[in-house]
């Protein structure tokens, strides 16, 4: 096993290597993704050959680093933008090592994937272990499930991993897994392995759009869609039975928006805990002018209260354009929920002013302005545009998953996101591109 490891290591290109490391840093300390991108700008300095070929694919997270960089002029808080701007590097850094970089091939993506999906294979295993082991020390099921505070590791992952954005690097290795034609026992039993994984890590978001993708998988890019009558039949059974209900689904979401339900595709971002009296509901989230330090915000009314501050906070300031500049908006939600009164905090909980917007629309939107949030939408649209048009069915679950996160998170303002993220992005935009495949 070590040997063939080993093995396989040796004929990888020292650009293989380099992406592999960037990729499974994630999982990794964080001072591992900045070994990993000093290496990389090392290399690009050395390798770097003229003339580039130049794919606007790659130009893209370029231009947004730009911009980014350029807030730091606008900034409501220059200095807090200019120690934030490091972070981001990842941004400039990686696209130019793909775009220096002459010798790239199909390979390079199915030696990527490979590697960093057992490595999450690994890291599931590891921490399902871990689990276990603290369950019999603390004898309470919640080391099995989510994340806990940082003032309180209960969860199956550290809080500063963050579970929401394990299960996206944990997704991918699954789909790695379950579109392989011809499956290995090994490798059914791993696929188990991370869908158990997937599963505690209690992301619904992450949870529900890898259903719906397996799913279209198996009835569209399998070998079981090639069975087309029972595709289609299934297809007219669904489009009947949402006709039928149409009008129970609707009664339902408008119960669950007036409704005090914690059920939502959203984390709850403070801890319940006995000392909040009520929960707050979406509509309340939405309508009430002020709050009481006892109020509840289950996850998807607060992110509705911070889609209504977001609104706000545009129509009391001149930044459409430009937004407040990188990593300066939180002084604005602060002063939003001072003014709203909602809960502040205590010893054992930050309040809800603290959070910023988990959205990772609205976050660029209100420090980047429409400009930021075009370039972002831009670098969504042509990775599934070429993802689509390559066929690429883990590409297309990669733009997807990233999709529906940033409704929920503010992945790209974490540095394990930014370089998950920018890695993926630039190693489809390169493999699946027209000159590529050729």
């Amino acid at each position: 096993m070590l040997n063939s490891i080993v093995l396989f290591l040796r004929n990888q290109s020292k650009l293989s290597l380099l992406v592999i490391f960037l990729a499974i840093s994630v999982f990794l300390p964080i001072p591992a993704s900045n070994l990993a991108v000093l290496i990389s700008f090392i290399y690009t300095i050395v390798f770097f050959k003229k003339p580039i070929v130049w794919n606007k694919l790659l130009i893209l997270p370029i231009l947004l680093f730009f911009w980014i960089v350029g807030s730091y002029f606008w900034s409501i808080q220059p200095k807090l933008t200019l120690e934030s701007i490091p972070r981001t590097i990842f941004l400039l850094i990686i696209p130019l090592l793909f775009l220096v970089a002459k010798n790239y091939s199909y390979n390079l993506r199915d030696s990527v994937l490979k590697v960093y999906s057992y490595t999450a294979v690994a890291f599931s295993v590891l921490f399902l272990i871990r689990a276990v082991i603290r369950f019999f020390i603390y004898n309470t099921t919640s080391v099995f499930f989510s994340h806990g505070e940082y003032n309180s590791d209960t969860g199956i992952v550290p809080k500063e991993m963050n579970a929401i954005h394990v299960s996206v690097f944990i997704a991918i290795a699954y789909f790695y897994f379950i579109t392989k034609q011809e499956k290995f026992k090994h490798e059914k039993i791993v696929l188990l392995i991370l869908l158990l994984f997937l599963v505690l890590l209690s992301s619904t978001n992450v949870l529900i759009i890898s259903l719906v993708l397996s799913l279209i998988y198996y009835f569209f890019y399998s070998k079981f869609a090639n069975k087309l009558r029972l595709r289609n039949s299934i297809l007219v059974l669904t489009i009947f039975i949402s006709f039928l209900f149409y009008k129970k689904i609707e009664a339902f979401v408008e119960l669950e928006f007036k409704n005090n339900t914690e059920k939502g595709i959203g984390h709850n971002v403070i801890t319940k805990s006995d000392d909040f009296e009520k929960k707050i509901t979406m509509y309340e989230a939405w309508n009430n002018k002020t709050f009481s330090q006892k109020d509840f915000f289950p996850g998807t009314a607060f992110r509705i209260y911070q889609f209504r501050v977001f609104l706000e906070l545009f129509e009391e300031n001149s930044v459409f354009w430009k937004g407040f500049g990188f990593n300066a908006s939180n002084i604005k939600i602060e002063e939003k929920g001072v003014e709203h009164n909602v809960f502040l905090g205590d010893v054992n909980h930050e309040g809800y002013q603290k959070k910023n917007f988990h959205n990772q629309y609205l976050q660029i939107f209100a420090e980047l302005g429409f400009i930021g949030f075009s370039l972002l939408v831009l670098i969504l649209f042509f990775s599934l545009k070429t993802a689509f048009k390559a066929k690429d069915f883990i590409h297309i679950s990669f733009t997807f998953l990233m999709i529906s996160l940033f409704l929920t998170e503010s992945f790209l303002w974490r540095q394990r996101g930014i370089v998950f993220f920018t890695v993926f992005y630039c190693l489809f935009a390169i493999s699946n591109t027209k000159k590529s495949l050729q």
